[in-house]
């Protein structure tokens, strides 16, 4: 009976036991069940011995399918190598581990899974629980490739950000910071102080006073300042900064981006000096189109005035006291017609005589001339190189240049005394060191004008070469000086530029072209008497100030004159009666027929008939041209007796020369 009882308890125990066991194990196949993570039991073999649902969830496989084939056919083949190494070391270190390899689903897909193994090596298996974390790594390669992009552009940009914890002043800089400031980011000790350090001595003040104005007022704020490094380079920066402030309103944080603008400065630097060469080429333009028709009317004037002068200076005798009266009225005139020249140089529309020539001459000449005008607080030295090579040019131009300079460097000495300096020498440009696109790169002779005078700021200096500006005092200077030293040098290819500081002088520098060739030797000029002539010319003007002037130096000089104010009358005078004329003198411009035409047509008529052409202004015609129109002779308005003279009696012995032919 006891016994019987007793093997009753034990039985009893046994049953409860195993129905603990079985409902144990229910609610584990329930939570291994429920259970999102991967779970598995894997055999050294390489065969799985137990999977979760969870597999055919996530893999899309049955379970029997997992449990008969070797787990790395599931395995994405990049990852076989590395999952064998995993089992190895999990085999031989006896330890939990974890790593990540790819699995690919039934569909195709890829999932990455995050696994943590345990071995139990005595029975050859290996327990993990793992978790498809591919989501995940999707966006963090997502994020990786946004910040690469974003790196990139800061890169492209020269942008990068920093910031700055005000609570545990700790700075953090980005990499594109550290490569704009050229620092190690494992030498550069980070915080604000040091960040200073890399700003200019000048400019440390400002940047420190904007900063702690902008925390302080919890303000944002844009700069522009500079960064000096160790080799004695500079760059320029643009800081943005805001800050943030907690709840209560205190300052926290500042946040901000540096951009390295260095090459964007220079680029709006070169920007500006094309903007301001352009703008200069504009004014020079316009006071050309300008001077032409000052040029005309301003000849016409004078043309008339000349004349009579000369034909009053040949009536009146030298001791009558009139005679001072006309003479001085005669230099006016061609100081006012020098005054036109020097208008129209600017202009580059009077053509110049050029030839082989050397500077040395006409530097000397003026300093000799000069010197007896300078007072002697006013030290000259030179240094003429005699070895300078030959330049194309017009002798009287090259004089006219020295004598503005010195001149120039005179006034602005005149008051406080000093060296004033004439150099010239001999240079090679090549094509980095040309300052305008119309000089080549070779040798050019360098004259140099240095004064110790008052000097001139920027502002002043980007205007001297404008027509008609002058520092000096109301009529003491028509503001033509350097404007024409400007059209000269530009007409030859070279160049002129200018250095000045307030209270330390002025040097100026003209660059002219030097001539590959030898110097040509000057020809003998005799001066040759006025001759006249007994044939008949008809004259043509539509000025008739100028038409009276000229029949009356004509007549005077032998001539039998016709003359008309109208070029059309003109053209049917000479159709009447074509045999009766020897040559044609006209004026250039007129109104109904100019000149040129009327030479195409008086021509056509009578093809052997001489015409000499006159003009003031000589933008839309030169003496080519006029050759190429069967015109014979060309003058420039105003002449003096002896040029028109000379000139017709030039033309009219060609043409007898060539009848006689």
């Amino acid at each position: 009976m006891i016994l019987m009882k007793v093997s009753s308890h034990v039985t009893g125990t046994i049953v409860r036991q195993l129905q603990e066991r079985k409902q144990i194990e229910e609610e584990r196949d329930r939570i291994l069940n429920l259970s999102m993570d991967l779970i598995c039991v894997a055999g050294m073999d390489g065969y799985f011995k137990y999977l979760n649902p969870a597999w055919e969830k996530i893999l899309g496989y049955t379970i029997e399918e997992l449990l008969t084939r070797p787990f790395l056919d599931f395995i994405h083949p990049d990852d076989h190598v590395k999952n064998d190494n995993e089992v190895k070391n999990l085999s031989a270190n006896k330890k939990t581990m974890d790593f990540e390899n790819r699995y690919i689903a039934n569909n195709g897909s890829i999932h990455t899974i995050s696994w943590i193994a345990t071995p139990l090596v005595s029975e050859g298996l290996i327990y993990c629980i793992g978790r498809d974390i591919t989501d995940r790594k999707v966006a963090e390669d997502a994020l990786r490739q946004s910040e690469e992009r974003h790196a990139e552009a800061q890169s492209i940009a020269h942008i990068g950000h920093w910031e700055l914890n005000l609570i545990t002043n700790e700075l953090f800089w980005s990499d594109e910071t550290y490569k704009i400031f050229e620092i190690d980011k494992d030498k550069f000790g980070v915080s604000y102080e040091a960040f200073l350090d890399t700003v200019h001595p000048d400019d440390r003040e400002y940047v420190n006073k904007v900063y702690i104005d902008s925390v302080k007022n919890k303000t944002e704020y844009n700069i522009v300042h500079r960064c000096l490094f160790e080799s004695g380079r500079i760059k320029y920066v643009n800081e943005r900064c805001r800050t943030e402030c907690d709840e209560q309103g205190n300052p926290t944080r500042s946040i901000g981006t540096t951009q390295d603008i260095t090459s964007l400065k220079k680029v709006k630097e070169e920007k500006k000096s094309l903007e301001n060469k352009l703008c200069q080429a504009q004014k020079m333009e316009a006071i050309g189109t300008l001077a032409g028709g000052i040029a005309h009317d301003f000849n016409n004037i004078l043309f008339p005035i000349l004349g009579h002068a000369e034909m009053l200076i040949d009536d009146i005798p030298q001791d009558s006291e009139l005679s001072f009266g006309i003479n001085e009225i005669y230099a006016g005139a061609l100081r006012a017609r020098g005054l036109v020249k020097q208008i129209l140089t600017f202009s580059r529309q009077e053509n110049s005589e050029l030839r082989l020539m050397r500077v040395q001459p006409p530097i000397k000449e003026v300093l000799k001339l000069i010197r007896s005008t300078i007072p002697t607080t006013i030290d000259i030295k030179h240094d003429i190189q005699a070895d300078c090579g030959v330049i194309k040019a017009d002798p009287t131009q090259i004089h006219q240049i020295v004598m503005n300079l010195i001149t120039n460097a005179y006034h602005a000495m005149k008051d406080t005394g000093g060296e004033l300096k004439v150099c010239l020498k001999e240079v090679e440009l090549k094509k980095i060191d040309l300052l305008n696109p119309d000089m080549n790169p070779g040798l050019y002779a360098l004259l140099s004008v240095i004064d110790k005078g008052i000097g001139m700021d920027k502002e002043l200096t980007e205007k001297i070469f404008d027509p008609f500006f002058t520092t000096k005092e109301t009529g003491k200077g028509t503001g033509l000086g350097l404007s024409v030293v400007h059209g000269i040098v530009k007409s030859m290819n070279g160049a002129i530029e200018v250095y000045s500081e307030p209270g330390i002088g002025t040097e100026f520098n003209v660059y002219f072209p030097v001539e590959k060739k030898y110097l040509a030797k000057n020809k003998i000029q005799t001066k040759d008497p006025i001759q006249g002539g007994k044939e008949n010319i008809l004259l043509i003007d539509d000025e008739e100030s100028i038409v009276i002037m000229e029949k009356r130096l004509l007549i005077r000089l032998g001539y039998q004159v016709t003359f008309c104010v109208n070029s059309i009358e003109a053209l049917e005078l000479f159709r009447s009666n074509p045999d009766n004329f020897d040559l044609v003198i006209t004026d250039m411009a007129m109104p109904g027929l100019p000149g040129d035409k009327l030479s195409v047509a008086l021509n056509q008529i009578r093809p052997d008939i001489p015409v000499l052409l006159c003009t003031g202004f000589s933008e839309n015609m030169s003496e080519e041209k006029a050759a190429s129109l069967g015109i014979k002779g060309f003058l420039m308005k105003p002449v003096v007796v002896k040029d028109l003279a000379h000139k017709i009696r030039e033309v009219l012995d060609d043409a007898k020369g060539s009848t006689q032919e």
